[in-house]
């Protein structure tokens, strides 16, 4: 993970957004995170390291990520939203019961685009699958 922080960190300086301490730990703990975590979660992990930190400092900081192109925020409805430093293509399956979200990888599915286009007259700039059920810690069961 050290190579995308080292990657991320030169992608900010040359946009010229000033590195933080706080703004290196929020993005080093996105980096490092498989959880998908909410503003809050980054806070609550944070907080013992920056006492004066505040949430509003983490969503500012996840906005400017978010603008640099280091992170997108995943929105679900009413429920906060999560955070994902991996922009790869990649997809995700979201637990029904607790939320969680894991990443798994599938053939780019760049065909949808071009049809949802055609038959909308649309100029689609992306898209976003996910599937949804039940992971094995709400289930009792292991991953084959």
């Amino acid at each position: 993970m050290a190579a995308h922080l080292e990657q991320a960190l030169a992608k900010l300086k040359t946009t010229g957004v000033r590195m933080t301490p706080q703004r290196h730990a929020i993005l080093s703990f996105l980096l490092d995170s498989m959880t998908h975590p909410t503003a809050d979660d980054i806070y609550k992990s944070l907080e013992s390291k920056f006492p004066n930190m505040s949430v509003a400092t983490v969503y500012n900081n996840l906005k400017v990520f978010i603008e640099s192109g280091l992170v997108r925020e995943l929105t679900y409805g009413d429920s906060s939203s999560r955070f994902d430093a991996d922009m790869t293509d990649h997809y995700h399956a979201v637990c029904e019961l607790c939320g969680k979200i894991s990443d798994f990888e599938y053939p780019p599915l760049s065909d949808i685009e071009t049809t949802a286009a055609a038959q909308t007259g649309f100029r689609v700039g992306g898209y976003r699958l996910e599937v949804y059920g039940v992971c094995p810690d709400c289930t009792g069961i292991t991953k084959h």
